[in-house]
């Protein structure tokens, strides 16, 4: 798990609440933002699921072939 990965699964839940409690309070605006910061947690911890894949074929590659 990497930085990107992690923070971004951190503001996808904080946009839940920030969206849970403009719900509780009616508010569409803060309803509004922790939409906008679920999307960019999702995009964030998208974003370090790819790096991680690009790091585990690199990794993969640079391994040593097994001898027979």
């Amino acid at each position: 798990m990497n930085k990107d990965q992690v923070e971004g699964k951190l503001k996808d839940i904080g946009g839940k609440i920030q969206e849970g409690a403009g719900k509780v309070v009616g508010s569409t605006e803060q309803q509004a933002k922790g939409l906008a910061n679920q999307a960019e947690g999702k995009t964030q911890e998208a974003y370090g699921d790819a790096k991680e894949v690009v790091k585990d074929a690199v990794d993969q590659t640079n391994r040593p072939a097994p001898r027979p």
